[in-house]
């Protein structure tokens, strides 16, 4: 077989090892918000599980803040030229949480056969999977039915949790016994969990890596109010605030602490993109002009400003800047309410009242949604806004039974993985909040989405997304806002605290206290 030397990785060892200066020891005390569901990261992919189990779990791969791929439980991997063959040689000397040695055999069971059953996401991926093979304890092979351009990057933890075969194989996955008390290759092993209270975690003593952790021990505490989390913060209760754990008006304050530490950067791999579906199918948003009329009509700047204290970027479309094969060669829909009008003029608006779904996230996006309502209603819209709690809007979005609906949504680094599922007819489906809600049906815009993906040139694919974005910024099918930024606050004694693309997720393998 034949590989491209560009896509061969060998990478040093000194990448994984720790620096001089770094300290063994510590505990850490985090924040995490709302308590998960539960911690078997394999059946649940939600947020508050992935912060937790990110650090009990591992897949093949990390990926720096770049994006680019980093040694995980793989050692090393090589893409054949014609990218179909992904060859990964694993790392030696990794064992279980329980003392059984891991193998290739568990990556296989994991991507061919549990994530297939339990994974949603990741499920769209392995259908370009033909093979999936394990020539030696120390090799996997994944051979694809044809190019795939985005597969290197679905590796991460959270979207191919490598699981232990020998608790899971034959067994109900869902009802395991052990999923109460996970069992991973990570760098900190699960202690105890009390429910409404913490989640704790201590360091894996046969971690594969020598002198990591650095960490004795990780406490995740469970705050439900977010006043009640900045409080814990200051009279240090805790010692880290990952990205969303406090109402936006508050980090300024703590961030001015004495001693006191913050990073917008480990979301890169996620990319949050926050934007308002618009329907489609009925009503004056099915109308392009009207669609376009909401865009010019909100001063986004002043979101980004005021409601989210300079925290994110405006959007430019439906690609976030973090994310591979962006382009911002599209139109621009900078505020001009006298444009929105004329648009309205033109299409003929007659006041038809339009109803407006916040997300109910926080006070933020309350505050976020008044400030539409107010920029719709200044631009000739007659805005009703409609509150509901986060079932009510799962059920009104997920059923189509609203006009406008704020919404955000993870990229995961590449268009064909967390972008193109919200705008090709394939994914137009009631009962999920996550997919095609807006009803978006362009057939010459889903062949290139798709020929896109299956590019094997990263040249390619740049062009191919280019033309992609310019023609859907043009539709308009959703309202495109903002780029969010949700910042990590910590005590600065915390280093290395947030080293990949996806910060604290998979951090505390890196990081330590200084003394």
């Amino acid at each position: 077989m034949t590989y491209l030397k560009a896509t061969t990785f060998l990478i040093a060892a000194a990448l994984a090892a720790p620096l001089a200066a770094q300290e063994a020891g510590g505990r850490l005390d985090i924040v995490v918000q709302p308590e998960p569901p539960g911690l078997m990261l394999g059946l649940v992919q939600n947020g508050p599980t992935q912060l937790v189990a990110g650090d009990i779990y591992e897949s093949l791969l990390r990926y720096d803040t770049e994006l680019t791929p980093q040694p995980s439980l793989a050692k090393s991997w090589e893409i054949s030229d014609d990218g179909l063959v992904y060859t990964f040689t694993l790392q030696d000397g990794v064992t279980w949480h329980d003392g059984t040695a891991f193998t290739a055999a568990d990556v296989v069971f994991s991507a061919d056969v549990f994530l297939r059953e339990t994974h949603a996401r990741l499920r769209a991926s392995l259908a370009y999977v033909d093979t999936i093979e394990a020539p030696d304890d120390n090799t996997v092979v994944f051979t694809l039915k044809e190019p795939f351009g985005p597969f290197i990057n679905v590796f991460e933890v959270g979207t191919m949790p490598i699981v232990p075969k020998h608790i899971y194989e034959g067994t109900d996955y869902a009802t395991n016994d052990m999923n109460a008390t996970p069992i991973g290759t990570g760098p900190f092993k699960f202690a105890q969990w009390e429910k409404g209270s913490y989640i704790h975690l201590v360091k894996n003593e046969d971690y594969y890596l020598e002198g990591q952790p650095h960490l004795d021990e990780v406490y995740y505490r469970v705050i439900p109010d977010a006043a009640a989390r900045a409080v814990a913060f200051e009279t240090g209760e805790v010692d880290v605030l990952p990205g969303g754990s406090v109402e936006n008006w508050d980090v300024p304050r703590l961030t001015e602490m004495d001693g006191v530490c913050s990073t917008g950067k480990g979301w890169e791999f996620f990319a949050p993109h926050a934007w308002m579906w618009l329907n489609n199918r009925e009503g004056p948003t099915s109308d392009e002009r009207f669609r376009q009329a909401v865009m010019y009509a909100m001063d986004r700047e002043f979101v980004r400003d005021v409601v989210w204290n300079g925290f994110g970027t405006v959007a430019t479309g439906p690609v976030s800047s973090k994310t591979n094969f962006y382009s911002d060669d599209v139109t621009d829909y900078s505020y001009d309410p006298d444009k929105a009008r004329e648009l309205l003029d033109e299409m003929g608006y007659d006041g038809e009242p339009v109803r407006l779904l916040p997300i109910p996230y926080g006070e933020t996006w309350l505050r976020w949604a008044e400030a539409v309502r107010q920029n719709l209603s200044e631009a000739g819209i007659n805005i009703q806004l409609e509150s509901t709690d986060v079932a009510g809007w799962n059920e009104k979005t997920s059923q189509w039974d609203y006009d406008i609906a704020f919404t955000y949504l993870y990229q995961y680094g590449d268009p064909a993985l967390g972008v193109s599922r919200n705008y090709t007819a394939d994914r137009i489906e009631k009962g999920s909040p996550w997919n095609n809600v807006e009803g978006y049906d362009n057939p010459e815009l889903d062949a290139k989405w798709a020929a896109a993906a299956t590019m094997v040139s990263a040249e390619d694919r740049a062009a191919a997304y280019a033309e992609i974005q310019k023609e859907i910024v043009e539709d308009v099918p959703v309202a495109w806002l903002m780029e969010l930024e949700f910042p990590t606050i910590y005590r600065c004694d915390t280093q290395d605290l947030v080293t990949t693309a996806i910060g604290v997720n998979d951090g505390l393998r890196d990081a330590w206290i200084e003394k």
